[in-house]
C-alpha cells in the first residue's frame, strides 16, 4: 500500500516535520545522512513487489524474515529503489542491528526505529496525521488566525468568522475545544462545556431525531433550525477520507450566524482534520503505551521505574495483582466474559491498571484504597460473582497475588496470582472441593501452591529418568490411563481400597485386581515408601488426574 499527498499539497512534507509532529515518540531517528529536510512523498508497507516505486517514500519494514541479514538487506534494497527512509522495529531485547545502521550510513538513507510499545498501525497513523497537518491549507483568514494555536485557536477563529459559538467534539461526544461562551449561550452548550462531553440525554435526543444518522452519513453542513430555547445550529462532520473523526458545531448565541457560516464551517472541518488525527493518535498511543508498560511490569521486562512512570504510579506504593483466567472455551462468549470483567475492574477501581490479554485479565491494584474496603480480595469476589452471573459464560478462575511493597515488585504478585489460579484449577479437576471454588488468595490454597512448585522443580528430574515407574506410566497412558487413575485414587486415600473404589466407581475387587497387575507386570512394590513417593509424583506429573 502506498499513500501520498491528497488535495493541495505543500511544497513538500519533510522528515523533520514528521518527527516534530510525533509528540508521543512513536519513531526514533537513528541517523539521517542526507539531513532531515528531504521530501517525504508517501509510505510503503513491507515488500510490495519490484514494480512498486520507492522514490521519496518511507519504507516500513514490516514482516521481516528471520535472520540477522534481513534488516541490512531491507535497508540496502530500499536505498537502491530511492526510498527516503526505512523504519525498523525495535524492542528492549532486540535493538536495531548495528549492521543495519552501517548499511543505512553506507547507502545514505535515513533510518528510524519504531517504539517497542507501538505497532505498524500506530506508525501509519502518525505518518498520515503528520502529512495531513502539513497539507492543511494556508492563506485564508481562518487558517491564518488558527495557525500555531491548535484546536482552541481554530475554534476561536471559526467563531469570529461565522459569528457563532463553536464546539469541536470527537466521535465519543467529548469536547476537544470550544470558543468562548457568551452570556446568551443556551443550557445545552453550557452543560456540554462544563461536563467536557455532550450530556447523555442530549445524545439520546439527537439520535431519536435522526440528526446523528444524518451527521455520520452526510458530507456537507447540516442545518438545525432554532427550537424554543435551543438556538439555530450548524454541524459538519470532520472526515479523513471516508473515516469520521469528529464534528464541529456552530450555535447562534444571541445573534444570527453569518451568511457564509456554512462555508466557514466546511473550511474549519478541513483544517480540523490533522488536529483530530493527532488527538486520536495520542489517545490510542497512550492506551498502547500503558498496556506495554503494564505488561512489562507484570512480566518483569524492561525498566520497571519507567513502566511505573508511564502508568502514572508511584514507585513506593504497595500493590497486589488480581488475575482472571478463562478456561479453554472457544468462540465469542469467552471473549465477552473477559471483556465484561475488564470493564468491571476498570469502572470499579479507577486507581488500578487493567491489562486485557488473550485468555486473561490482569489488574494491578494499589493497596489501601478507601480504607481497605476495596482491596484485591474484594475485587476478586466481585469478578467471580460477575462471571458466575453471565449466562453461558466461559469458566473463569481468579487468583489474588501477595501484596508487595511497591510496583517494582509487581511481577512477584503476578506470578503468585497465576499460581493461585493453577491451584484452583488443579483442585477442581481433582475434586478436592465439594463445590468448585473459582477465586482465592495465596493463603487459601497454600499447600496446593507448594505442591505445584515442588512438581515444577521435580519435572526435569522425572523426564530425564527411566525405570519401571516410567515404563508403567508410558504403557498405561498409551492404552487409556486406567492404571494411572487407579493408582492416583489408591495413593490419595492412603491405601484405603473401599474409599478408592468408591471414588473410581469400581467394585473393590476390580481395584484389587488392577493393583495386582501393577505389582506383577511392572514388578513394583506398592508397600515400599520410596516407590509410593515416586508413583505419587509421576501420577501427578501426567496431568491425567
Amino acid at each position: 500500500m502506498t499513500s501520498g499527498p491528497a488535495g493541495r499539497a505543500p511544497d513538500h512534507v519533510t522528515l523533520r516535520q514528521i518527527l516534530d509532529y510525533d509528540e508521543d515518540g512513536i519513531l526514533r531517528l537513528l541517523l539521517a545522512p542526507a539531513g532531515q529536510d528531504a521530501a517525504v512523498l508517501g509510505v510503503i508497507i513491507g515488500d510490495e513487489g519490484a514494480a512498486r516505486p520507492h522514490g521519496g517514500r518511507i519504507v516500513l519494514a514490516a514482516g521481516l524474515p528471520p535472520g540477522p541479514e534481513a534488516a541490512p538487506a531491507t535497508v540496502r534494497e530500499a536505498a537502491r529503489r530511492g526510498a527516503a527512509a526505512v523504519v525498523l522495529r525495535e524492542s528492549e531485547v532486540a535493538p536495531v542491528p548495528e549492521d543495519a545502521l552501517a548499511a543505512a550510513e553506507e547507502c545514505g538513507i535515513a533510518l528510524l526505529a519504531r517504539a517497542a510499545w507501538a505497532d505498524w498501525g500506530d506508525t501509519i497513523a502518525l505518518l498520515r496525521s503528520a502529512t495531513a497537518f502539513a497539507e492543511a491549507g494556508r492563506g485564508d483568514r481562518t487558517a491564518d488566525s488558527a495557525e500555531g494555536g491548535g484546536l482552541p485557536a481554530l475554534a476561536a477563529a471559526t467563531a469570529r468568522s461565522c459569528r457563532g459559538s463553536i464546539t469541536v467534539e470527537d466521535t465519543q461526544f467529548r469536547v476537544l475545544a470550544h470558543s468562548a461562551t457568551g452570556p446568551d449561550a443556551d443550557g445545552v452548550r453550557r452543560s456540554t462545556i462544563l461536563g467536557g462531553r455532550v450530556p447523555d440525554r442530549r445524545v439520546a435526543e439527537l439520535r431519536r431525531s435522526g440528526l446523528l444518522r444524518a451527521l455520520w452519513t452526510s458530507q456537507d453542513v447540516i442545518h438545525r433550525a432554532a427550537d424554543g430555547d435551543s438556538p439555530e445550529r450548524l454541524v459538519v462532520a470532520v472526515r479523513s477520507g471516508g473515516e469520521m473523526l469528529g464534528s464541529l458545531w456552530a450555535a447562534a448565541d444571541g445573534q444570527r450566524l453569518s451568511p457564509d457560516a456554512a462555508q466557514v464551517l466546511r473550511r474549519a472541518a478541513t483544517l480540523a482534520v490533522p488536529h483530530l488525527l493527532r488527538h486520536r493518535l495520542r489517545e490510542s498511543g497512550t492506551v498502547r503505551r500503558e498496556a506495554y508498560a503494564l505488561r512489562g511490569l507484570l512480566h518483569g521486562n524492561g525498566d520497571r521505574r519507567a513502566h511505573l512512570w508511564s502508568l502514572g504510579l508511584p514507585a513506593d506504593a504497595p500493590c497486589a495483582v488480581v488475575v482472571a483466567v478463562r478456561g479453554r472455551t472457544e468462540g465469542p462468549r469467552a471473549d465477552r466474559t473477559l471483556e465484561a470483567l475488564a470493564i468491571q475492574a476498570t469502572a470499579s477501581r479507577p486507581t488500578g491498571r487493567v491489562l486485557r490479554e488473550e485468555d486473561q485479565v490482569a489488574v494491578l491494584l494499589p493497596v489501601g484504597d478507601d480504607g481497605g474496603r476495596r482491596d484485591a480480595p474484594a475485587l476478586a469476589r466481585e469478578l467471580d460473582a460477575l462471571a458466575a452471573g453471565i449466562p453461558d459464560a466461559a469458566p473463569v478462575w481468579i487468583g489474588v497475588g501477595e501484596t508487595v511493597r511497591s510496583g517494582l515488585e509487581a511481577s512477584l504478585s503476578y506470578e503468585k496470582a497465576l499460581l493461585v489460579v493453577r491451584a484452583l484449577r488443579e483442585r477442581e479437576v481433582r475434586g478436592r472441593d465439594p463445590r468448585p471454588v473459582r477465586h482465592a488468595g495465596p493463603g487459601d490454597v497454600g499447600p496446593t501452591i507448594d505442591a505445584l512448585r515442588m512438581l515444577d522443580a521435580v519435572r526435569p528430574v522425572w523426564e530425564s529418568g527411566d525405570g519401571p515407574v516410567h515404563e508403567l506410566i508410558r504403557a498405561d497412558l498409551a492404552t487409556g490411563g486406567d492404571l494411572v487413575r487407579t493408582l492416583a485414587a489408591y495413593l490419595e486415600t492412603a491405601g484405603d481400597i473401599p474409599e478408592a473404589a468408591r471414588r473410581l466407581v469400581l467394585h473393590p475387587n476390580t481395584l484389587r485386581y488392577r493393583l495386582r497387575r501393577v505389582r506383577e507386570r511392572f514388578d513394583l512394590d506398592l508397600d515400599d515408601p520410596d516407590t509410593r513417593l515416586v508413583l505419587a509424583l509421576a501420577v501427578r506429573l501426567t496431568g491425567v488426574v
